[in-house]
Parts: C-alpha cells; sequence; structure tokens
C-alpha cells in the first residue's frame, strides 16, 4: 500500500481518510504501509508542508514502513527526487513505440483548443505527431524544436475490476494521447505515479473516486511498461452537511487543525474510519485502532459518499475521553496547562488525586482536551471572571446579598465540607429564610464558577475547596 500526497498544503480529512484506509489494510494483512511525498510541483510544494503531513500522520498514529526518516529499499521517498527513474520509463515506452514525441506548442494545441469549443465540441489532441515521419521529427530535433512525451492509446477499451465498484470499463475513444512528460522534460502526474509503483512493487492502490478518470489512463501505462496491474479500491467522497464537496466553507478540512483545537487522535481516527466504511456488524461504533484493523475489509467501504458531521466528530471525541484513564488524560492536559501557565507541580504528586476526582466531574460535559481546560479553570484558577449574563440573571435580585452572605456565613462552618453535608446545609438555611433553594444555588454557582452552568453544585464546592469558595462569594458580594 501507498500513501501519497502532494506538500501543496496540509493534511486535509479526505487525504487523512484514505491515509488510513491504506495503513489499516496493511495492518490488517500483514503488507507494508508505504509514505511517497509527490513533490513534483515545485513551485506550489514546501518543506513546511511535508512537516505537516508528517506531524498530522504521526498525530493519527498511522506510522508507515517505508518513507522518509524510515528509508527503505525501493527510495527515494520523494517523488522530486526520482525524475530520472520517470524519464527512462518514459524512454522505454518510446523506443517500445507505446509512446511518440510530440512537437506542438503551446500555443497550437491552444488554437485547436479554442476551435473545438467554438464548434462546440470537447477538445482531444488531433494525434498530428503520431503520424510524423522519423525524417519529419530528426528535421524538427535539428532545429531544436521542444517536444513531449504522449502516450500512444490503442484502439479497443481498458477494463479493470474495482474493488469498491466493480467492474469499469472505458473505451479508448474517451481517452486523449496523454502527455506523459512535458515539453520542458518534467514527467507528468500519470507517468510518476506509475513508475514509482512499480518501483516500490505496489499490489494495491485505495484513494479516492476522483481518481477514477486516472486509473485507465494508468493501466494502460502498467501494461505498456510490463508490469502487474496493482488492484484499485476507489473510495467515496467525503461531502460537507450541504451534499457539497467538503472545503474550508465547511469549517475546519485540515487534519492540524483539529489537533490543535484539542480533539483525540483516537477520536479521529474512529471518526474518519466510519466516513464510507462500516463494520458490518450491529450498531457499535466506538472502536480503537487495534479493533479497527481486526474488523478493517475493503468490502465494508460504500460506493456512496459520506458526510462530514462536525457534531458526530465531537460525540467520538468525547466517548474517547470518557474512556481514558485519568493518568493518561493528565499527560495529555499537562502540555497545554504549561502552555497556558496553569500547570501546578502537585497535580502529578500530592494533588494527582484530586486533579482526578475534578476530571471526572468536569469531563462528561467536555468534547474535547480545551473543553476539559475550560471546565478545570474554576477549580485550578484562584479566582473567577463573572459572566454578565449569568450574574446579571442570578446575582441582580434586591434579595440575593442577603441570602449570599448568610450562606457564607454557614459555609465557615460546615464539616465536612463535603458534597453530602453541603448540600444538607444548603437547603436548611434556605428553610430557615423561607426562600426556595433554586436561587441561592444558583447565585452560589455563579459567584464561585462564573457561569450559570457547571457540574453539580456541592461537588464543585467540595472540590474548589472551603478557602477559595467564601474567597469567590466574597468577590460576588463585593461586585453586587
Amino acid at each position: 500500500m501507498r500513501f501519497a500526497p502532494s506538500p501543496t498544503g496540509y493534511l486535509h480529512v479526505g487525504g487523512a481518510r484514505t491515509a488510513l484506509f491504506n495503513w489499516l489494510y496493511a495492518r490488517r494483512h500483514g503488507g507494508a504501509f508505504i509514505l511517497r511525498i509527490e513533490d513534483t510541483d515545485a513551485e506550489r510544494s514546501s518543506a513546511t508542508m511535508v512537516t505537516a503531513i508528517f506531524d498530522s500522520l504521526r498525530w493519527l498514529g498511522l506510522d508507515w514502513d517505508e518513507g522518509p526518516g524510515v528509508s527503505g529499499p525501493y527510495g527515494p521517498y520523494f517523488q522530486a527526487e526520482r525524475v530520472a527513474l520517470h524519464r527512462d520509463a518514459a524512454t522505454r515506452l518510446v523506443v517500445s513505440g507505446a509512446a511518440y514525441y510530440c512537437y506542438c506548442t503551446s500555443e497550437e494545441l491552444q488554437a485547436k483548443r479554442a476551435a473545438a469549443e467554438a464548434a462546440g465540441g470537447a477538445f482531444m489532441y488531433d494525434r498530428t505527431c503520431r503520424a510524423l515521419s522519423a525524417e519529419a521529427r530528426d528535421a524538427l530535433d535539428a532545429n531544436g524544436r521542444p517536444r513531449a512525451v504522449r502516450f500512444r492509446v490503442p484502439d479497443g477499451e481498458t477494463a479493470f475490476a474495482d474493488l469498491v465498484h466493480g467492474d469499469i470499463r472505458v473505451a479508448h475513444t474517451a481517452i486523449d494521447d496523454f502527455v506523459i512528460v512535458r515539453s520542458d522534460g518534467s514527467p507528468t502526474y500519470q507517468l510518476s505515479a506509475v513508475a514509482d509503483d512499480i518501483d516500490m512493487r505496489i499490489t494495491h492502490v485505495i484513494r479516492g473516486d476522483d481518481h477514477i478518470s486516472n486509473t485507465p489512463k494508468q493501466v494502460l501505462l502498467y501494461r505498456a511498461l510490463g508490469a502487474a496491474v496493482p488492484q484499485f479500491a476507489h473510495v467515496p467522497l467525503i461531502l460537507g452537511p450541504d451534499k457539497k464537496r467538503l472545503s474550508k466553507r465547511h469549517g475546519a478540512t485540515a487534519v492540524g487543525e483539529y489537533q490543535t483545537r484539542g480533539y483525540l487522535p483516537e477520536a479521529m481516527v474512529n471518526f474518519l474510519a466510519l466516513l464510507g466504511w462500516s463494520p458490518g456488524s450491529g450498531d457499535e461504533e466506538v472502536f480503537s485502532r487495534d479493533q479497527l484493523v481486526e474488523r478493517f475489509t475493503i468490502e465494508g467501504i460504500s460506493g456512496g459518499n459520506a458526510v462530514f458531521n462536525p457534531d458526530k466528530l465531537d460525540w467520538f471525541s468525547q466517548q474517547h475521553l470518557l474512556r481514558l484513564d485519568s493518568p493518561d488524560l493528565i499527560s495529555r492536559l499537562r502540555p497545554r496547562l504549561e502552555a497556558a501557565g496553569l500547570w501546578h507541580a502537585g497535580f502529578d504528586a500530592a494533588r494527582a488525586g484530586w486533579l482526578a476526582r475534578v476530571l471526572d466531574l468536569v469531563r462528561p460535559r467536555a468534547h474535547t482536551l480545551d473543553q476539559v481546560i475550560a471546565q478545570l479553570l474554576p477549580f485550578i484558577g484562584d479566582e473567577v471572571s463573572l459572566e454578565p449574563d449569568a450574574a446579571a440573571r442570578h446575582l441582580s435580585a434586591p434579595e440575593i446579598p442577603g441570602h449570599l452572605a448568610a450562606w457564607r456565613s454557614r459555609l465557615e462552618t460546615v464539616a465536612p465540607f463535603e458534597a453530602k453535608t453541603l448540600e444538607a446545609a444548603l437547603r436548611h438555611l434556605a428553610d430557615e429564610r423561607a426562600v426556595k433553594a433554586g436561587p441561592l444555588i444558583h447565585a452560589t454557582r455563579v459567584a464561585v464558577v462564573g457561569k450559570a452552568a457547571s457540574p453539580g453544585l456541592f461537588e464543585v464546592l467540595e472540590l474548589v475547596g472551603r478557602e477559595r469558595v467564601l474567597a469567590r462569594i466574597d468577590h460576588a458580594l463585593a461586585r453586587i
């Protein structure tokens, strides 16, 4: 298997899904997963994008058996370093008669294209240079006329068995004599991909449906070069919720953006695996990487397009968050907490047990690591900011200061300072003051957490601790 991204942009979720399917199939069958960087577009490729692709694949846990940084028997694994191999393949095709030199200039081709469009037809190369005599070619070469190399498409049709879509047949009348080497000497994608696949002994190619139109041309090239044709599986494209091709207008499309936002990599892998593939076993949806490897089959890939649903990704991320043990979750949160200046030395020592309890309380309300941290702030910070709307709603009634001050006084002596006794004390105070417990609960929450919503208030009070609870109520009373 091979995943061959172009480093002209960040790793898109569609590319990541393709990489995942290749990786799962290779791992399931004991094959090799090869990473090849198709960087022949020098103007648009960049080292920054190469690094970003590596980082995204590593974050997803998609390790490669051969490729950059790993080496292997069929390197180099940057396509720009393999151009001599591609040109050699083109020369062999010309010598065998499967390809020929084309001396048509770009101006001549553009004029023919314009004429075809004016006549209401689609442009196809008229094979002018296919009929050139050896003498005519020699004369053009002697004059230094630039030349491209075109593949000589034979009569008939090309058929291949797609592992997802079944048998596909394409009449050669629909295939141009396509260019395999440009007049500047640079090989095209069609030739480079095939030459590299042959050299790297690729047996299976899993890629997006948008490549189906390339496959008949590549099958012709494999055969003309005397190589076995790999098995192809073209997987459905990923669409946005509006059923249009996924793009930036739908929100984040680069894998790295989800990493930055704090999504769990195992959740992203789980989510991507089920975009266009089904394990075919009941309603189960949450899988580890190992479970996906055990179950992955090409037969489970759907022929229809998949829809990227951000809400479903949030759900998967929450499910995987809930499955992390506390030490693992803390280790993942630590770099983010350190970067924000929120990490305390005791979190991995004396206060580790306390932090684990806090995480168990707040994580059901979060989908990402960043959301976990947002939920943690009232517990790990010394102060909180009161949200204006929450304060206006729950701290503005004229009777609230008196009730809150009485509750603050009661909190000084409640013992033990635990959820059960705290709740009993508040409800007893409410009865004494002939008020409902609700307004006092809401006012306390806003004063202590700064928001109108939180996990269970009394568990929050216990974990925040008496000293900080009193200080925050004092701050709220002063503001009122």
